[in-house]
């Protein structure tokens, strides 16, 4: 079948979109859906990084949503017409995914990183024959219909605007993830959370859904107007202090705190602002040395890395659903919509700060 992708073929390229052609499937174990909107998340815009060993080129994306319009059976637990949400890929038989932690699949980096299941490879091509990178993240939705492991695909209510629910694939399930998963924050308690972009945010609404207080780090004020409308203590990155203040807000440090910056100098501020016992999560991937300043894990304190939340989609997907549903979690405030073809104004406004979580609109034709 034929229809249109936004196609990135190299790092430093603008995204084109253009006409593509799926050769085969759905096989017995996926689905084939049209998508409906993607949000674009910043693990997108990484493969641009000159390290990236993501495959090029490819139709990247992997906060879809839609509907299912071909099944390889009755076996997918899935039937034409069902609405999705899409999340990561993972195999379903190492250990971890056996023990209900997906995110840490043996497979991860080759599934979702590194081009895919190696034998979908000759399937997916551009017009001209040439192989697109078989899959990303499960996925690559920033086209109008994708081939997807039944396995990530979450079935939602058909009555939900499923076009906005492609970042509870990722974005918003890694922020709120990580405080309802990894944290298990709950009334009583604080977490400082450093960076609100969308995973910064999402643990601030999620952190606030259940009881916990909250203080947000960004160097963004209209973000931390955002911060401080869903319930955190706002605070400036240039705060002179920065630990020193977070520990007197929360009356002797954080209970948790949750890095999304990815820079050495906030990540110690982070552990700084911890409490004895406290615990640091990292959620962006460092491409720097680690420096860990003297005294700044003591007394107890850790430093993790957490993975896509700590999630099991299928659960957390729908408790988010249910959260927003019941005002609680107001996700769809910070999301901006565009046409497919949009997609390089999309990228440029979400590098620069202009939006928190844009989502591009395959079926819609530029304004």
């Amino acid at each position: 079948m034929r229809f249109e992708a936004a196609v990135l073929r190299s790092c430093e390229g603008r995204f084109s979109v253009e006409e593509v052609l799926l050769h085969a499937g759905p096989d017995p174990d996926e689905v084939l859906v049209r998508i409906a909107g993607c949000g674009m998340c910043r693990t997108d815009l990484a493969v641009r990084r000159p390290d990236s060993r993501s495959p090029l080129p490819a139709v990247l994306g992997h906060e879809g949503a839609g509907t299912v319009v071909r099944t390889g059976g009755p076996h997918t637990g899935l039937t034409t017409g069902d609405h999705v949400v899409l999340s990561f890929d993972s195999c379903g038989r190492c250990p971890n995914c056996q023990g209900a932690a997906p995110a840490y699949c043996d497979s991860f980096a080759e599934l979702n990183l590194f081009g895919g299941r190696k034998e979908n490879a000759a399937r997916f091509t551009d017009a001209a024959g040439e192989s697109l990178a078989p899959r990303w993240f499960g996925q690559s939705s920033f086209a109008e219909y994708v081939l997807v492991p039944a396995r990530n695909a979450v079935r939602v209510d058909p009555s939900l605007p499923v076009e906005l629910l492609g970042p509870l694939g990722c974005g918003f399930l890694t922020g709120a993830g990580a405080v309802l998963n990894s944290f298990g924050a709950g009334p009583g308690e604080t977490v400082a959370v450093f960076g609100a972009g969308a995973v910064g945010l999402a643990a601030i609404m999620a952190a606030r859904a259940a009881g916990a207080a909250t203080v947000a780090v960004d160097r963004y004020p209209e973000r931390l107007v955002l911060a401080e409308r869903f319930g955190a203590i706002p605070l400036p990155v240039t705060t002179s202090d920065l630990s020193d203040r977070i520990r007197r807000l929360t009356d002797g440090g954080a209970h948790y705190a949750l890095d999304t910056t990815a820079a050495p100098s906030l990540i110690n501020d982070a552990l700084r602002s911890l409490r004895p016992t406290g615990h640091l999560g990292l959620v962006a991937r460092l491409h720097t040395t680690l420096p860990i300043q003297p005294g700044a894990l003591d007394r107890g304190r850790r430093l993790s890395h957490i993975c896509e939340g700590d999630a099991v989609p299928r659960l957390l997907i729908p408790r988010l659903i249910g959260l927003w549903q019941a005002g609680r979690f107001p996700f769809s405030e910070l999301i901006r919509t565009y046409p497919l073809s949009d997609i390089n104004e999309a990228e440029r406004d979400c590098a620069a700060g202009h939006v928190i979580k844009p989502v591009v609109l395959p079926r819609e034709r530029s304004r």
